[in-house]
């Protein structure tokens, strides 16, 4: 059977450059479509992580002048995938995160940055020997892809995956003209968008198909609660839109042979995740109480996480006789915030993140909390169930798509896998939880259904092995 090569692109890849999700999909999801004979190329920005961690680098071509400076697309290998790396060291010569400077600014010329980008995904699909049979863009930074293949007849099938509606790429309208892009793109069928350009809002309008990382997050965004203005196009383009569920790097998130905790076990034998708790309680300064539930976050501190609606909760820890820690970063009121609740007794908080302590939070917490006000996906709640960490997950996106509620139905049934609560009903489930903690054999059955879910990319790479082969039809 003859491969399908496809082109991804993106503005992050684990382990090279990650502020989020985005990475971990990009990263893990080339090689589970290999297994669904899908080649993957992933063309990524120039940064200084990811050029050096491009093994085997080759020139492809030279462009001298590429908004504002000159520019190489540099091709290589990166643990075995594929990548092609725009080295254009005036756009993406800089430390640090990718979007902001040292200010927590954005960087004022992100709109070339990542125009220079997709320019170059289109520039690709014009080079004999490269051009990919189907082109899929990530995120707003990629959305622009669709937008300059306008007018190619023969230009590659586009997809364009949202990870997150709410990050849109906004600029004003006076930059257009130095995109490079047709003058008949600026227009509602295109990327003009309330008078600006909008980047997420391109490649929503001009691509051949649009996917979310879930099935009910594409159903939430076809409504004006969750739309963020762009539920009318999506509401016309509903019949290209899909919805498919994230999975996650079951080599790298496995606790069977996890290096990054304390002690490694299975479904099987979980006697040592009481040593993955201690190690747990200990990093994060709490007294080592073996009888106390310990609920773990990890997470972007932000209004949408919903962690304020947690920070609310902590008075009430106490009474539950539960502890919680706390791994991440974000709105600096919400970080004071839970710097403010740190005591040795009930509450550890590091702001910051950190990969390894992050596996340890999964392997020693008791439950995972994830109270969302909206969630695309999610990746978290993923890794809990794959460590028996009972995720207490809102009822919204991709969180309602990945845990079984321990309703008494389910229960029964013997399906359930974590807790799902309704908007305002955080305060009772972690009541719900620590009255099911008590009871202990039932909370290791829900453990053992958690482990046993299916996590992995299996599943999401055939569906998009599908749909590539839709788009070629």
């Amino acid at each position: 059977m003859t491969p399908i090569h496809v082109l991804a692109v993106a503005s992050e890849f684990y382990p090279l450059v990650k502020t989020g999700g985005l990475a971990d999909v990009t990263g893990a999801l080339p090689g589970a479509l290999r297994e669904e004979g899908v080649e993957v190329t992933t063309l990524l920005p120039g940064y200084p992580a990811v050029l050096a961690g491009l093994e085997g680098a080759a020139r492809v071509f030279t462009q001298p002048d590429f908004f504002g400076g000159p520019a190489r697309l540099v091709r290589g290998k990166h643990e075995g995938l594929d990548l092609m790396v725009v080295d254009a060291p005036h756009l993406y010569a800089r430390a640090g995160n990718p979007y902001v400077g040292p200010d927590g600014a954005d960087w004022p010329d992100n709109a070339m940055r990542f125009a220079g980008l997709a320019r170059m995904a289109a520039r690709v699909a014009e080079l004999p020997g490269l051009r990919p049979d189907v082109i899929h863009a990530h995120d707003w930074q990629a959305g622009l892809a669709a937008a300059y293949l306008a007018g190619n007849v023969r230009r590659p099938g586009t997809v364009f995956t949202v990870h997150n509606l709410a990050f849109q790429g906004l600029f004003p309208a006076g930059l257009f003209g130095r995109l490079g892009l047709p003058p008949s793109v600026f227009s509602m069928d295109g990327v003009e968008f309330h008078g600006m350009v909008g980047f997420l809002k391109a490649g929503l309008a001009m691509s051949d198909r649009i996917t979310t990382v879930s099935p009910a997050y594409a159903a939430e965004i076809l409504t004006p609660e969750a739309g963020m203005n762009l539920d009318g196009l999506l509401r016309h383009r509903a019949d290209r839109l899909s919805g498919i569920l994230n999975g996650i790097d079951t080599e790298v998130w496995n606790p069977a042979t996890d290096r990054l905790i304390a002690a490694p076990f299975d479904a099987k034998d979980m006697g040592k995740r009481g040593e993955n708790k201690r190690a747990l309680q200990k990093r994060f300064g709490l007294e080592e109480a073996e009888g106390r539930l310990v609920l773990g976050v990890v997470s972007r501190l932000t209004w949408q996480k919903g962690l304020d609606l947690l920070l609310e909760c902590v008075g009430e820890l106490e009474v539950l006789n539960a502890q919680l820690v706390v791994l991440g970063a974000g709105e600096r009121g919400l970080e004071d915030g839970f710097r403010a609740a740190v005591n040795s007794k009930n509450v550890g908080c590091v702001i910051g993140y950190d990969e390894s302590l992050a596996h340890l939070v999964q392997a020693g917490a008791d439950a995972l909390v994830v109270p969302s006000r909206f969630e695309p996906c999610g990746l978290t709640q993923l890794c809990a169930l794959r460590y028996g960490a009972l995720p207490i997950v809102a009822r919204t996106g991709g969180l309602a798509d990945t845990v079984i509620d321990a309703n008494e139905a389910s229960l029964a049934a013997g399906v359930a896998t974590g807790l799902q609560f309704a908007p305002g009903q955080l305060r009772g489930a972690l009541f719900r939880a620590a009255a099911l903690w008590h009871e202990k054999e039932t909370w290791r059955r829900l453990q053992r259904n958690a482990m046993a879910a299916d996590v992995s990319w299996r599943r999401p790479a055939k569906k998009y092995a599908a749909l590539y082969k839709e788009i070629l039809k």
